[in-house]
């Protein structure tokens, strides 16, 4: 995952700490990476600040290159609170990801969402939306291939008018025409349970088998890597997943819907 320019400074802070004590150790980032274990190019975007590791990794960092409790205590103050901001970096995740789980409870996922849906998400901020659909192009290249995405969503989601009828009926055309053998939308039946609403979020497995997630909050969306936050999610998620209809289902539920509300 390239952050870039943008990424938190607190990270690159981190990052240049690790660096810093695997010079004085005499490891290379691949030497350093077998005894964690983990990649050495996970290393690499560690000390970049390209990613927030997980705070067991650095403990382990710290037993390794005897930091004497320096990298636990570092990562503590400077990325346990570091946040990416969602229009920068979730992007880049997905174009990384080996697999995406989604749960939306309100809204179609994004990557889902046909242009005139996300155009009145979006109050038609023209920009915005062609960002949007862009980051649809992951599901039809060649190299690497598209990542595997299993996308839940809520009934209500489909009943929820977003712009006008036709934006409807468009939106529920292109669920029906999209699925796949790397594409499945499962539909969640009826009254959701008080912790579906809590809120939508994505599970991410980068080729690496780097995990995140990205969460959204009433105030902005949240990028989070710690393996808590990531077993957390994926409990709700297969949670949720389990009460989900079959795929056959899920559309014979997607055609009844656009004929008795948006024909």
């Amino acid at each position: 995952m390239v952050i870039g320019k943008k990424r938190p400074k607190t990270l690159e802070l981190f990052g240049s700490e690790v660096k810093r004590y695997r010079s004085m150790a005499g490891l290379s980032q691949d030497q350093l990476g077998e005894k964690v274990p983990i990649c050495g190019s996970h290393v690499g975007k560690i000390e970049r600040g390209e990613t927030r590791c997980d705070r067991a990794i650095a403990v382990k960092l710290d037993e390794i290159l005897d930091t004497r409790g320096a990298l636990p205590s570092l990562w503590d103050e400077l990325v346990l609170d570091a946040a990416f901001p969602v229009w920068f970096d979730w992007p880049e995740v997905e174009s990384e990801a080996d697999f995406l789980g989604s749960y939306q409870c309100l809204v179609v996922d994004g990557l889902l969402q046909t242009e005139d849906y996300a155009s009145a998400l979006l109050g038609g901020d023209k920009a915005a939306t062609a960002a949007r659909i862009k980051r649809q192009a992951i599901l039809s290249r060649e190299d690497p291939p598209p990542p595997r995405i299993s996308a839940l969503l809520a009934e209500g989601v489909l009943r929820n008018q977003i712009g006008d009828r036709d934006t409807m009926r468009g939106q529920l055309e292109h669920l029906l025409a999209i699925s796949s053998p790397r594409l499945t939308v499962q539909m969640v039946p009826g009254p959701l349970r008080p912790g579906d609403t809590a809120g939508a979020f994505v599970l991410a497995t980068l080729r690496d088998r780097t995990e995140l997630a990205y969460v959204e909050s009433a105030v902005r969306g949240i990028t989070v890597s710690e393996a808590d936050d990531i077993r957390l999610l994926s409990e709700v998620y297969d949670d949720i997943r389990s009460r989900a209809l079959p795929v056959g289902m899920s559309k014979e539920l997607i055609s009844r819907i656009l004929e008795e509300q948006w024909m």
